[in-house]
């Protein structure tokens, strides 16, 4: 382009903007820049071997692995539970490894463990609510498996670094560890494991047991966050063999497959069973008469032993009660594997009639996120009755026994649909929930809407108007927060909604829901049983969307901004309504979105215009020419309430 032609431009642009109908680029009063919000370089690395620039795993992406098995016996009257454990744990890193960090998640419930210790005077639902009790890993031995030579390793609070006789080789090397261990179950443990007391016998959610072994990934080495309560887990995926000791009278269930079905059910019992797994609708197992009739246990045993096997997972987890009803239906997944659907309750909590159709939930559930995201994975999904409110583990979740129908759809569709985000998708929620808790929450949106035709939806369209105003305001954290860094009352907007919100707008109003729902789909496929980050699934939704989406992830995720469109005026083109009106608005605030606007004519008739995002990239405020014909009384910014524009006092302008 040669000098004559600029200053030519230039001179035109200097002309457009004295004739008073060029866009404003200082509005007065705002707070909107678009230099920040269409800004340059969003990403700060480039694409590498590890992670592409596409945001799926480069040709040389790589991740640790950890296969477990699993012994524990459990004493009802003491509460404790003794294990022992075999780790085979496989180092796929270019790196070797002197030395292993594994979590011991139970010392969080010790009375001077660092969890303990930030619990605020008004309490939390994080620690153990106050109990006084014997608490944390008891580690009797750690050894290599072959060897009777104690390793040498240090505790510190809820994290043990294991020190290894000789460095395991990188790409491929392996060890095997044999730990033995004990703790007593605390009561109530941060609402992922605990005791309830029922007349039947103690239900007891078991989890977070036995060490775990960190993740040693390509973006922080060794995750050793500190477990003190608030941020949830991330870990290595693997097969788990479970042996599982109980007494006599007992029920386990747990993640994964039961293999020994014929030594711990009774005859009647197993045929009950293979009708469950041939049936749509739900079979009952063991009814509430018969949980106090000693026949509904096999004869002549003072305790069971009950073997499981889970593979491809990230964890385990069991419940055990002498208390347990229990049913199951199978459920349909695309490619025809089988899996079943199961509940276990108490009588308590079969009274309030929610839970007899736990299992019809929990099927519908999988079923739908099974066709529309990735198959689920595992033989059997289990939700328990107990203790906790709702806390999710590969297979298996724990509702509160308490759950009416309305809300146990809800606890059991969010508790599962965790299979997807984090049991399937596995990415760090100890450092950004929103990629485990806001995509399952947006996700439950649909299970819901597809559920007996929205037996439990809200039939009134959602006023993103009001979200706006809760979801932006200016004392919250930003979504991209850590878990620990944000006040507790702000987590659930923070990790749950504002994010869930933030993929509902980004599917119905920014993408569309074709484009939205073949990236998302692909971002599952891409990280199924791999470790994501932010940058790889912002990267996987702009490539696959086919649209830059930076200004998006800045104003709802990356920052607290608000947003505030106003409409200012409304002129006649040449003072005639049959030639169109310039309609002038403004952007007030930080975040800029598509403009929708309702034009409506003296005659009564109304139109919809929808303006791109782009009219913010070089303006704050914005003159649109319409084409009218007529004369136009009123334009309305966002009359669906499809935008979260948190002051809608100067959404309106009339003639």
């Amino acid at each position: 382009m040669t000098f004559k032609y600029v200053a030519g431009a230039l001179l035109a642009v200097m002309a457009v903007a004295n004739s008073g109908l060029a866009q404003a680029q200082d509005a007065s009063g705002s707070k909107y820049d678009y230099h920040d919000a269409f800004g340059p370089n969003f990403y700060t690395k480039n694409g590498n071997e590890y992670r592409a620039a596409t945001g799926e795993p480069g040709p040389k992406y790589w991740q640790n692995r950890a296969d477990y098995q699993l012994t524990a016996k459990l004493n009802d009257k003491t509460n404790e539970i003794t294990g022992t454990e075999v780790l085979t744990y496989t180092n796929n890193s270019p790196q070797k490894l002197g030395f292993i960090w594994m979590h011991l998640d139970q010392n969080l419930f010790k009375q001077d463990s660092r969890g303990s210790a930030i619990v605020p005077p008004t309490g939390s639902r994080n620690g153990g609510r106050g109990q006084v009790f014997d608490a944390g890993h008891k580690i009797k031995s750690v050894k290599l498996v072959g060897s009777e030579t104690e390793l040498k390793y240090i505790i510190n609070d809820t994290r043990m670094q294991v020190f290894l006789p000789k460095d395991v080789a990188a790409e491929g090397g392996q060890i095997k560890l044999r730990i033995e261990f004990s703790y007593i179950s605390p009561d109530y443990g941060s609402d992922r494991t605990g005791i309830l007391n029922t007349k039947n016998g103690k239900v007891f959610t078991v989890a977070q047991w036995y060490p775990r072994v960190c993740v040693f990934d390509d973006v922080m080495g060794w995750n050793v966050l500190p477990y003190t309560g608030p941020a949830e887990f991330y870990l290595e995926y693997g097969d788990f063999d479970l042996s599982i000791t109980a007494p006599a009278n007992h029920i386990v269930v747990a993640s994964g497959e039961l293999l020994n079905p014929a030594e711990v059910y009774t005859a009647e019992q197993q045929k009950r069973w293979a009708q469950a797994a041939q049936s749509d609708q739900t079979v009952i197992i063991r009814s509430a008469k018969e949980v106090t009739n000693p026949a509904s246990r096999p004869a002549g045993k003072t305790e069971l032993t009950w073997k499981f096997r889970i593979k491809n997972a990230r964890d385990a987890s069991w419940a055990s009660s002498a208390s347990f009803i229990i049913d199951a239906a199978k459920m349909n997944l695309p490619s025809g594997k089988k899996s079943i659907a199961i509940s276990a309750y108490p009588e308590e909590s079969d009274g309030n009639d929610a839970w007899g159709r736990s299992t019809e939930y929990v099927k519908k559930s999988v079923e739908y996120n099974s066709k529309k995201w990735y198959e689920y994975p595992y033989p059997a999904a289990t939700t328990v009755a107990g203790i906790v409110g709702g806390m999710e583990y590969p297979g298996i979740v724990f509702c509160g026994y308490k759950a009416k129908k309305g809300s146990l759809w809800g606890v059991n569709d969010h508790e599962f649909g965790h299979t997807w985000f984090p049991m399937i998708v596995g990415s760090n929620e100890r450092v950004y929930g929103w990629m485990d808790e806001g995509f399952n929450t947006f996700i439950n949106t649909l299970t819901t809407e597809d559920f007996n035709n929205g037996e439990y939806a809200n039939k009134r369209p959602m006023d993103m108007q009001r979200v706006g105003e809760f979801a932006t305001k200016p004392d919250l954290e930003t979504v991209l927060s850590a878990p620990a860094n944000m006040k507790e009352k702000n987590i659930g907007m923070l990790l749950y909604f504002k994010p869930g919100f933030g993929l509902t707008m980004l599917r119905e109003q920014v993408l569309g829901k074709e484009r939205f729902d073949l990236a998302f789909r692909t971002y599952v496929e891409r990280w199924a049983f791999k470790h994501p980050t932010p940058d790889d699934f912002f990267r996987t939704m702009e490539n696959v969307g086919g649209e830059s989406l930076q200004w998006f992830w800045r104003g709802w995720f990356i920052n607290n901004w608000r947003l505030d469109v106003a409409v200012n005026s409304v002129k006649n083109v040449d003072v005639d309504p049959s030639k169109g009106v310039y309609i002038t608005i403004t952007n007030m605030e930080k975040m800029a979105m598509p403009v929708p606007l309702e034009i409506k004519y003296k005659s009564g008739k109304t139109e919809m215009v929808r303006l791109p995002v782009e009219i913010w990239e070089r303006n704050v405020s914005f003159v649109y020419k319409h084409p009218s014909t007529e004369e136009v009384v009123q334009v309305t910014y966002d009359p669906e309430k499809s935008m979260p524009d948190f002051n809608p006092d100067n959404n309106v302008w009339k003639k």
